[in-house]
């Protein structure tokens, strides 16, 4: 199971779906990271390997206020 900024993904959700589940991540912001990522749209949150979880953290903890800091704000 991924988890990124401390939210757990469900593994059997497409990626894009999947990211919803983090505060302040709606459909469009999932789609801008996984584009930046280079990830396609429909893999599966199983199907990641460890470099592009990390990839979609970083976008997403550099780029976006999210969890903490939007739910702080």
């Amino acid at each position: 199971m991924a988890r990124i900024s401390g939210v757990d993904l469900p593994n059997e959700k497409r990626v894009e779906i999947a990211l919803t589940y983090i505060y302040g991540v709606g459909r469009t912001i999932s789609k801008e990271v996984l584009e930046k990522c280079g990830i396609s749209l429909d893999t599966r949150v199983k199907d990641l390997t460890d470099e592009e979880i990390t990839q979609i953290r970083n976008v997403l903890e550099e780029e976006y206020k999210i969890e903490g800091d939007l739910r702080r704000e």
